[in-house]
């Protein structure tokens, strides 16, 4: 079903009600931190359900559940980086690592950031045609194939620590491409941070990390944008619950998606993206998906 409009806006997920919403944030959860693409769930599972479609405005404002998650998680080493930041800053030791990290990250963040800035209208606007379902499965099944062969010829060796800056900007880049939905940015990410050579489970923490500030700025930019279309009571009440539930499934996410590159590899994932990639497109030329 079609999306709704708040002046503009997509805002589609105010009238699935609160129900539908905690259920949608149960799968935006799970699939906004696992190379898997939330974006295509969002499209997937409220057309099986015949439920409107919650609108782009819900996806991203969802990235802060994302953020709490990964901060809640990741606090250890967030605590470390900005402890160690600070002091190397009093001592002017502007080679100490954890204040090189935490530069790279924010010089990372610049590529996303201005090329959000300009589609940020083109993205969230009703009726995008970067939503249409063909993009997302054509994206699902390109960015399955980019993680094969970060698996089969990668040496997946290296660890954090010997990261540098040129690495960072790569991932950076590639962090780009989760603006086209379907690509995912923890499937863009860690696809490049496997590329670098690192070690799977270190290639997500890399990935987490270095997304914070991307996470961080897209959710409040769509609540700015929300507050500025004048989204109601009712709305942000609705927005509530999904980010309480959300929060609370990406952390779970978190989880499994360590377990899993450690005892494992991100065959699952590919297996899975690839899935899901024809999916969308069987279901979008025969008529069932729209």
């Amino acid at each position: 079903m079609a999306s709704a409009c708040t002046n503009g806006l997509d805002t589609g997920f105010v009238d699935l009600g609160y129900m539908k919403v905690a259920a949608l944030g149960v799968v935006q959860g799970i699939s906004e931190l696992l190379p898997i693409s939330s974006t295509a769930h969002m499209r997937i599972v409220p057309a099986l359900l015949g439920w409107k479609d919650p609108g782009s405005a819900f996806s991203a404002a969802m990235q802060l559940a994302a953020l709490a998650a990964v901060i809640s998680y990741f606090w250890s080493d967030i605590r470390t980086l900005a402890v160690g930041s600070v002091s190397a800053l009093k001592r002017r030791d502007f080679n100490d690592w954890s204040f090189r990290f935490v530069m790279w990250i924010g010089f990372a963040t610049i590529p996303i950031g201005l090329a959000g800035l300009l589609l940020s209208h083109t993205l969230n606007t009703c009726g995008s045609p970067l939503r249409s379902l063909p993009v997302i499965g054509i994206s699902c099944i390109v960015m399955a194939a980019l993680l094969a062969i970060a698996e089969l010829y990668c040496n997946h060796k290296r660890t954090l620590d010997h990261v540098s800056l040129k690495d960072a900007m790569i991932v950076g880049f590639a962090q780009v491409g989760a603006l086209i939905p379907g690509v995912s940015r923890s499937g863009s990410t860690l696809t490049a941070a496997l590329f670098l050579d690192l070690k799977r489970e270190e290639a997500a923490r890399f990935s987490f990390l270095l997304g914070l500030p991307a996470i961080a700025l897209a959710g409040m930019k769509e609540l700015w944008e929300l507050h500025k279309a004048h989204l109601d009571a009712h709305g942000w009440s609705v927005l509530a619950v999904g980010l309480v539930i959300a929060s609370i499934s990406a952390f779970a996410a978190i989880w499994g998606l360590l377990r899993i590159l450690e005892r494992f590899s991100a065959w699952p994932f590919v297996f899975y993206r690839a899935f899901i990639g024809i999916v969308l497109l069987v279901g979008f030329y025969a008529g069932v998906l729209v």
